[in-house]
């Protein structure tokens, strides 16, 4: 492959890996995960993009790192997936509309059978990022206490670069 058709590829996966990380924040699916794999893409092109990796890789971490601080958290994040894979099936399947159905039977479960698929793909992805989480962050409360820090120390660097680039 040349360097330009690498570039080219590596710069539509990025975009691509993006814009659905950002709609897998409104729809089922891993956003954040869809989003830092975006941007870790599009950094090798571009300046802004390498500047938001590591904030947003250190928001997932830490949202990774409380998700799995008590069991309250750990038991509806495990729900929530097992949720979304039944529901899943439950696309794959498509039962016909039941009566009480209020709307047009054109309406019931859209999407066909690849929403489905996409939602069962999220929920295996979720479980196994809770599995990851929870090997990695539970029972250590110390690494969600660091990652904080970082995020504030990066909050401060970025404060006091505006306001040197004010004077």
């Amino acid at each position: 492959m040349t360097g330009a058709a690498k570039r080219i590829g590596l710069e539509v996966l990025g975009w691509t890996l993006l814009i659905l990380g950002v709609a897998a924040i409104f729809l089922p699916g891993p956003g954040l995960l869809g989003i830092f794999a975006g941007l870790a893409l599009l950094s090798q092109q571009y300046d802004w993009a390498e500047k938001r990796v590591e904030p947003v890789r250190l928001r997932a971490m830490l949202g990774a790192a409380e998700s799995v601080e008590t069991w309250p958290r750990i038991v509806a994040s495990c729900l929530g997936a097992v949720v979304l894979a039944a529901c899943g099936v439950l696309w794959i399947m498509k039962p016909p509309a039941p009566d009480w159905w209020p709307v047009s039977d054109a309406w019931w479960l859209p999407g066909g059978v690849w929403t489905g698929v996409t939602q069962v793909a999220s929920a295996f992805i979720a479980i196994g990022l809770i599995i990851y989480s929870y090997r990695r962050f539970h029972g250590h409360p110390e690494k969600a206490d660091e990652l904080r820090r970082d995020i504030k120390a990066r909050g401060r660097t970025a404060e006091e670069r505006t306001v040197a680039a004010d004077s």
